[in-house]
């Protein structure tokens, strides 16, 4: 295999802000593997989830550094690389899964979601997301995704610094517009709230009542994550019983090992692939969880289209999709994904099915690079 970095730069069209802090922009990293005469796309990068960081650089000088035992090794079976990858931090691992994934679907002439058997009919809306702010700007945020598509579910981000009669005044701002909306068009129209671990167990509490007035249909880390695993279940042990709604783990839930842990005590779990370390992972949670009675979430970070594209192969497994972040951007590089209204589908190309653009083509040719 050759392999090869690229660094790019992923711009918001409106910043996101959420209980941890505002993103404007970010710098993301191509991962390319070439065998064969086919070459293989990942996207990766730095993330932040409160108790776990990994910075983008760090990505890069780690991938960088395995490259040269990848050069002497075939792209399949995947099988073989497995313990090549499992030395890697989650998101080093997911631009080579990624990239070895998109080569797999190439080399077969197939997108992964038929390899794997699923039904792209089974797809559903995706959720767009509300960051935190003041009431007449998150109003108008919620305004723009309504002109730009359906927007039937909301995601509302809570867990103000300001605390939570700020949340309050913002969960009824977003549900009166929401209801009007309903009035106005007919149109369904859900709400989700995601506290990102923006609440201690008494405000967690203290806002049932409130998200159930709201008509919320799903709570998601209400609770900061924990690095002791033992202490982060006990947070969602205690809320359980008392949630008037469906509770995810996001934060809390990185890999199998976390979801067979919190399963007992949620309701549903949120898979990214920078946290779960790519596809390979995130496929076994997605099945898992299903036959454990789980509900799928399959969410973002401040993502481009190839990673939400690769992503997208496992929506016939996910109740509730969340992936808008490239949505919501003015320089995305990719192109590929197949939006029908407000319903992200898996694209029906081989590998992950996305495709660069001609000026991401051109720095490649050019020979930018790390």
């Amino acid at each position: 295999m050759r392999c090869r970095l690229q660094r790019f730069a992923l711009t918001k069209a409106v910043p996101l802000a959420i209980s941890r802090g505002t993103t404007a922009a970010v710098e993301h990293l191509l991962v390319q593997l070439e065998h064969g005469g086919i070459t293989g796309f990942g996207e990766t990068g730095g993330l932040d989830t409160g108790h776990r960081r990994f910075e983008t650089d760090a990505v890069a000088v780690e991938l960088e550094s395995v490259f040269p035992q990848l050069e002497e090794l075939q792209p399949q079976p995947l099988q073989a690389l497995e313990p090549l990858l499992a030395e890697l931090s989650p998101p080093a691992r997911c631009g080579l899964d990624l990239a070895l994934h998109d080569w797999w679907g190439k080399r077969l002439g197939q997108p992964l979601h038929r390899l794997w058997g699923l039904d792209a009919g089974a797809c559903v809306a995706t959720s767009v997301t509300l960051g935190l702010g003041e009431p007449a700007a998150v109003l108008a945020r919620l305004e723009r995704w309504w002109a730009q598509l359906p927007a039937t579910r909301i995601k509302l981000k809570l867990g103000s610094p300001d605390g939570i009669d700020h949340d309050r005044q913002l969960l009824e701002a977003v549900a009166v517009a929401i209801e009007r909306r309903r009035q106005s068009t007919g149109a369904p129209c859900e709400l989700q709230v995601d506290a990102n671990g923006g609440w201690d167990l008494a405000a967690a509490r203290a806002m049932f009542d409130p998200l159930q007035r709201a008509g919320v249909v799903l709570l998601e880390q209400p609770l900061a994550p924990l690095a002791d695993p033992h202490r982060d279940l006990a947070g969602f042990a205690a809320l359980k019983p008392q949630c008037p709604m469906p509770l995810v783990a996001d934060e809390s839930c990185w890999d199998l090992q976390d979801l067979l842990r919190l399963a007992p005590h949620v309701d549903g779990i949120n898979i990214k692939l920078l946290k779960s370390g790519g596809l390979a992972e995130a496929l076994l949670m997605a099945r898992t969880a299903r036959r454990l009675g789980l509900g799928v979430m399959l969410g973002c970070y401040s993502d481009g289209g190839l990673l939400n594209g690769a992503a997208a192969q496992l929506l016939p497994l996910v109740r509730w999709p969340d992936l808008d972040s490239h949505l919501n951007l003015v320089d995305d590089p990719f192109s590929g994904g197949e939006l029908r209204g407000d319903t992200l589908l898996p694209a029906n190309a081989p590998g992950v099915g996305i495709m660069l653009r001609p000026e991401m083509e051109a720095k490649l040719r050019r020979g930018d690079s790390c």
